[in-house]
């Protein structure tokens, strides 16, 4: 299955998933990604297929933003955004916290 971590931040919450063995697509019939505070915004991180990201995006879609963490850049890009603070291709940095 999928761990998920949560991280709570000022302005997001990095939510980092693992998972346990491979998975297949119709795991999304039911899962449940971690309720979180829609007024914030969040970052993903984890290494897992690009349909588990992007059913994550779909997700939290409500969020201030949605970024996709990038160790090579040292922070998260951002790819949706609802607030004018946050643009999207920004990238918002997380190693200095």
């Amino acid at each position: 299955m999928i761990n998920f971590k949560i991280t709570e931040k000022k302005e997001y919450t990095l939510i980092h998933f693992e998972l346990n063995d491979t998975i297949e697509p119709d795991i999304l019939k039911n899962l449940k990604p971690p309720e979180i505070d829609p007024t914030k915004g969040v970052i993903l991180s984890g290494r897992g297929p690009i349909w588990l990201y992007c059913f994550l995006v779909h997700y939290y879609h409500p969020t201030k933003f949605i970024a996709t963490y990038d160790p090579r850049l040292g922070g998260a890009v951002v790819v949706e955004s609802h607030s004018v603070k946050y643009k999207v291709g920004e990238i918002i940095k997380i190693n200095s916290e």
